[in-house]
């Protein structure tokens, strides 16, 4: 996982907020990170550092002097750590960072970090706007603090509008773009997700078994790793992946429209929809009623949108994907040959612990050059992780080939 054998630096101010801290120390936790909890004396007043202490099963880190202080804490722990998390960051606390002042142990601590630092704020929507804080947050971005925006809704004041802390798991997503290798940066990267719908009348439809996780999960992962994604996804139940450009659409039509205007700027495409072979030739006005025994409905071909790509593919990397039934390989080589890919993804759909609906996949990778890797069965967030990894390589030959 993302986190394992990570350490985090988790710094809490004081704001209401700070109680949503606990949950993303818990988060952290279990996806593997060791966390250490720092807290402002204002943050004491909303959550008691006993809370954090039993989660993470450190001891707090809460005053520079005195009893529980350590001799040069300010100092390692800002360094000896993989990445410093600030939530909630209030107005005081960023004020506070953009003019260097280190008045307490956190702030002490900020000024001697070296390590990549998070700050996700969290205050009033009137605090938020004012031009002070605007100015003070510019001044950390400057310095190459990663800041994330507030999630907009109902605040504890009772006001509407910018200011909530983000939520727990989004601030886990965005930290785990600051461990991660960031082999991606530089690159612009198309993927497609989901199934497509091909309407035979205003409430029916053709479709199939896709959920749309693996790629979401290749959006999500290859996003982590520092590349600029854009995801065109068919109908699914999933949320946009953090930082991620999405692009909806719901037919085969739409889906082809939407690659072919952004492919000519991508560095990578991964094709990973389960795109509708077919759609009905003549799509009825109204609802169809009930009454013949049998209805005959003509189907025709959709486009197969990776095979017309190949004609106009020039530096990028084309990655598909074959849900097979049977013949696995040899079904993927074909497709491989036929749409002049640079890797296919196969994976034998008939398993009911891989492919559609669920969040595991036992894949097959097979790159142009003649190389197959056959992986085990994993989450579809590590096949994800696989995958990217050989176009990461593809992609960096690639440059090295147009350098050279």
């Amino acid at each position: 996982m993302t986190f394992t054998g990570k350490r985090i630096l988790l710094g809490v101010s004081g704001g209401i907020a700070a109680y949503k801290a606990a949950e993303l120390a818990r988060r952290l936790i279990c996806a593997g990170a060791k966390v250490k909890v720092m807290m402002t004396r204002a943050a004491q007043e909303f959550v008691g550092p006993l809370t954090f202490q039993a989660l993470s099963g450190d001891e707090v880190a809460t005053v520079m002097f005195g009893p529980g202080s350590q001799p040069l804490e300010h100092v390692a722990l800002g360094q000896e750590t993989d990445a410093i998390v600030l939530a909630p960051a209030t107005a005081n606390l960023m004020g506070k960072l953009a003019a260097g002042i280190g008045d307490d142990l956190l702030t002490t601590v900020m000024l001697a970090a070296t390590r990549p630092v998070l700050v996700c704020p969290a205050m009033n929507v009137e605090m938020w706007r004012n031009l002070v804080v605007q100015e003070n947050l510019e001044r950390l971005k400057a310095r190459g603090f990663r800041v994330m925006e507030p999630g907009a809704g109902e605040l504890a004041c009772g006001a509407v509008g910018l200011g909530r802390l983000p939520e727990p798991e989004t601030i886990v997503e965005a930290l785990a773009g600051l461990v991660s290798p960031q082999d991606l940066a530089g690159y612009r990267l198309l993927v497609t997700a989901g199934p497509t719908h091909e309407d035979f009348d205003p409430v029916r439809f053709l479709t199939n078994r896709s959920s749309g996780k693996q790629g979401y999960a290749l959006a999500k992962v290859a996003r982590r790793r520092g590349g600029e994604v854009c995801l065109i996804s068919g109908p699914t139940n999933l949320a946009a992946p953090y930082g991620v450009e999405r692009v909806p659409v719901r037919s085969a039509r739409e889906m082809e429209a939407a690659v072919q205007e952004r492919f000519p700027g991508a560095d990578a495409l991964l094709m990973a929809a389960a795109v509708s072979d077919y759609r009905p030739g003549k799509v009825e006005v109204k609802k169809m009623k009930r009454g013949q025994e049998e209805v005959h409905y003509h189907l025709v071909q959709n486009p197969d949108i990776l095979k017309s790509l190949a004609r106009l593919k020039t530096r990028q990397v084309l990655v598909g994907f074959a849900a097979e039934t049977h013949d696995l390989e040899a079904e993927a080589r074909r497709k491989m040959e036929e749409k002049n890919l640079d890797l296919i993804v196969a994976n034998d759909v008939n398993r009911p612990d891989s492919g559609f609906q669920v969040d595991t996949n036992e894949v097959t990778l097979i790159l142009r050059q003649g190389e197959v890797v056959r992986l085990p069965l994993l989450s579809k967030e590590e096949v994800a992780e696989r995958i990217l990894d050989r176009v990461a390589g593809l992609l960096a030959a690639r440059r090295e080939t147009v350098s050279a």
